[in-house]
Formats: structure tokens, C-alpha cells, sequence
């Protein structure tokens, strides 16, 4: 998969999820840092995630939205949704993502629920299990949706027809 160049991409929309004050002790007290997480995408299929560390806010959500954009990937949509049931694992973090008929809705908690507005997902169900860190579940989730497959390459990979994939007779005699 090539590098995806994020100025062709348009309008990126960025959602911060989480943010973390980190205390580093030394000699004369502690000294403070924020940690940032980011997902950015196009909302027609691109999605990047990435974590920024600074002195204050605003440059580690700015250095968090720089690492998402260098790590953009395209994920596959069909009608709103996914195109198949996938699992995402990331340490002890698992995602279990499931598509949905139109008008379900976004049946998905905290970062899970960002990552898939931002991407463009309109309808989806989807349950973390394992680890609650917001950082493991990002990572769960853009892992899952990574390994998803559309039809074409599918039928490019494998010579069947869609109809064939899912089992559909042949109609020739």
C-alpha cells in the first residue's frame, strides 16, 4: 500500500480524544507535559491516527495532527458501513466491528466512535473488549479496519465473482 499524500485528500477533519498530563519528577519538583491523541481523516475513506507530546496543549495536539497525517490509510466503504465483520487486536485491546443496515447509526463507544466519523462510517455497531486505554483502542481499531477487504480486490486475488464469494450458485449448466 503507497503513501497517501494528504494535501490531495481536501478537507481533513480532526478529532482530539484524548489528552494526558504527564509529570516528570526531578530535583526541584515535577515538571508537567501534555501527551495528545488525534484521529484525522476525509470522511470518504482515509484515516490517520497520531500522538503529540509537548509543553502546552495546543503544540502537542498540533505535533499529534502532523504524525496522523503521515499516517493516513484507506479503509474500505460500502454503502455507509464495512464491508465485512472484522476484529482489530492492539495489546490487550480488541475491537470487534460489525456493519449495519442503513439508519442503525453509530452504535460505538468513546475513540472507537471517532475514528469511525471521521472516516466516513455511517452506520456500524462495534464493542471494545480488553484494555479501556484510549491509545491501545485507537491502534485496536485502525488495525481493524486495515485488514479489511473490498469485493474487487478480493475477486482480483482470488478470480471469483462477488456472487461467487458468497456462495451463490452458478448459473451456467
Amino acid at each position: 500500500m503507497g503513501k497517501i499524500d494528504p494535501e490531495s485528500l481536501g478537507i481533513l477533519k480532526d478529532k482530539v480524544i484524548h489528552i494526558n498530563r504527564v509529570a516528570k519528577v526531578v530535583k526541584g519538583g515535577r515538571r508537567f507535559s501534555f501527551s495528545a491523541l488525534v484521529v484525522l481523516g476525509d470522511e470518504n475513506g482515509h484515516v490517520g491516527f497520531g500522538k503529540g507530546k509537548a509543553k502546552e496543549v495546543p503544540e502537542a495536539i498540533r505535533k499529534a495532527i502532523e504524525q496522523a497525517k503521515r499516517a493516513l490509510v484507506k479503509v474500505p466503504i460500502k454503502d455507509g458501513t464495512i464491508p465485512h465483520q472484522i476484529n482489530g487486536i492492539y495489546g490487550a485491546g480488541k475491537i470487534v466491528i460489525l456493519p449495519a443496515k442503513p439508519g442503525t447509526g453509530l452504535i460505538a463507544g468513546g475513540p472507537v466512535r471517532a475514528v469511525m466519523e471521521v472516516v466516513g462510517i455511517r452506520n456500524i455497531v462495534a464493542k471494545s473488549i480488553g484494555s479501556k486505554n484510549p491509545f491501545n483502542t485507537i491502534r485496536a481499531t485502525i488495525n481493524g479496519l486495515v485488514k479489511l477487504k473490498d469485493a474487487k480486490s478480493v475477486e482480483r486475488r482470488t478470480g471469483k465473482s462477488e456472487e461467487r464469494q458468497r456462495g451463490a450458485p452458478n448459473e451456467s449448466p
